[in-house]
């Protein structure tokens, strides 16, 4: 039981720590919260710093859902990598160094998927990237990769606690993107490619 509640806790650590903002500050000396969409996630990032930021922000996002799936699996099996993996999640949606506040989740949620299941991660990506490359918006590739997550799950037989997660992270997606839905729907949302110069004034938004 104390095991299982210090790699939670753990987990959660691991998942609010706030990369985007961290390699901002470090390579731009700016806060990425203030410019751009606001947001801390790699989009954002890669928006205000360039490709090389923002590809390094989403890795380093996907690596702390990544490792805490790994270790609850190593230590727990599959139910205990599953609750790692979601305290990760929350950790970036909800960082205790943020005031309980972050980012979207999507390459958290990816890194928790490598963790659980490599193959459901590979279709989730591989429809990311088609969505994506088709209409040029994150965020409807996010919410269309959150929304046939659960599927997928039932497609490769995934046990149930891997799907419980699958179910629990596509409605968390919709639900931290609901902002962006409101602009796809209204036609105002921004495509992907566009860059911000700094300073900025104006808020974009990202899927991330």
């Amino acid at each position: 039981m104390y095991k299982t509640i210090i790699i939670i806790t753990i987990s959660y650590l691991i998942g609010s720590i706030p990369f985007g903002l961290l390699i901002g500050m470090a390579v731009r000396g700016i806060d990425i919260r203030r410019h751009g969409s606001g947001n801390i996630g790699a989009t954002n990032a890669l928006r205000l710093l360039g490709y090389p930021c923002g590809i390094t922000a989403m890795l380093l996002d996907a690596a702390k859902g990544w490792i805490p799936a790994i270790i609850g699996l190593q230590v727990g099996g599959s139910p205990l990598s599953v609750l790692a993996g979601t305290a990760a999640l929350l950790g970036h949606n909800r960082s205790i160094w943020l005031g309980f506040r972050g980012g979207k989740g999507i390459s958290t949620t990816l890194g928790v998927l490598l963790g659980l299941s490599p193959a459901v991660a590979g279709a989730c990506a591989v429809i990311w990237l088609l969505v994506l490359t088709v209409s040029r918006y994150v965020s409807l590739a996010s919410v269309t990769a959150a929304l046939s997550l659960p599927l997928i799950m039932v497609y490769f037989h995934c046990q149930k606690p891997v799907l419980a997660f699958g179910v629990f992270a596509s409605l968390w997606a919709v639900l931290r993107h609901k902002e962006n839905i409101r602009r796809l729907l209204a036609g105002t949302e921004n495509r992907f490619g566009k860059r911000v110069t700094l300073p900025v004034e104006q808020s974009e938004s990202d899927g991330c």
